[in-house]
């Protein structure tokens, strides 16, 4: 069961565009700091926690169920990128070095917080339950294999495998007339 236009306009949103489906078994922080654009579909027991900075979210873009979008950081996912189930993004993450105590029950003056951006550029797609972590931008047409554990950015098109994801291939650019077709 999806939100209403209506429905949707009660939530508190920065802005959504048409035929917008938001599932409403969606948790939504924040939601003041998240942009949704056209065509947008989000999944049942999706987690959308926005920081300061904001989750955006472009045209085309359907987020599975179970996925995870958090941190103070901008979060961006743009046109015709997708999640499937369980991928968790990540633009704040606790410093594990040992160094320092985690989680937010401890106080700052005791935590390292690492806060990066991450973006999803055009055509990007993540397989089920891949990890993001902070700082990423996944360039344009990047495809990411289930179990990705991705800690640095790529190059556009690459077809990424594994934890840490490395490089198996190159992604077909095919997809970019077809979206010319499509528009």
């Amino acid at each position: 069961m999806y939100y209403s236009v209506s429905e949707l306009g009660k939530l508190g949103l920065k802005s959504f565009g048409t035929n917008v489906l938001l599932s409403k078994k969606t948790s939504l922080y924040n939601p003041s700091n998240i942009e949704i654009g056209n065509n947008v579909r989000i999944d049942d027991f999706c987690i959308l926690s926005a920081g300061e900075k904001g989750i955006v979210i472009g045209n085309y873009v359907h987020i599975a169920c179970y996925c995870l979008l958090i941190g103070v950081e901008k979060i961006i996912m743009k046109d015709f990128s997708g999640l499937s189930s369980r991928v968790s993004i990540y633009s704040s993450t606790d410093d594990y070095s040992g160094n320092y105590l985690t989680n937010p029950t401890t106080p700052m003056e005791y935590r390292n917080v690492i806060s990066k951006p991450v973006t999803l550029e055009k055509h990007v797609i993540i397989g089920a339950s891949s990890v993001i972590l902070p700082g990423v931008t996944l360039h344009e047409g990047v495809a990411a294999g289930a179990n990705c554990l991705i800690t640095k950015s790529f190059k556009p098109f690459s077809v990424l495998f594994g934890s840490p994801a490395k490089v198996i291939k190159q992604r077909s650019q095919k997809l970019l007339n077809l979206e010319k077709d499509f528009l």
